[in-house]
């Protein structure tokens, strides 16, 4: 929203995924992929491009656990529905 770009009344979503294995006979999570959704008009792709290849840097769950879990994201932009 810092850009300008909406993602408050559903429009932006993300769906999770991750991945387990046992070390040692202890489940340890050892991926996560984080496919986000985010509706905005197509004047915004270059914007919400950017945010995405910056934002690892400044997320502090990122930061925080990316030295023990492998994380990849992607997203996808949609048109926005028709009020």
């Amino acid at each position: 929203e810092a850009r300008g770009i909406s993602a408050g009344e559903g429009r932006l979503e993300a769906d999770v995924t991750g991945e387990v294995e046992s070390q040692d006979g202890v489940l340890v999570i050892r991926r996560i992929h984080v496919a986000y959704r985010i509706a905005a008009e197509a004047e915004h792709t270059d914007a919400i491009d950017r945010v995405h290849r910056v934002h690892a840097r400044y997320c502090p769950v990122y930061q925080s656990i990316s030295g023990a879990i492998s994380i990849s994201t992607e997203y996808e932009r949609v048109e926005p529905a028709q009020s």
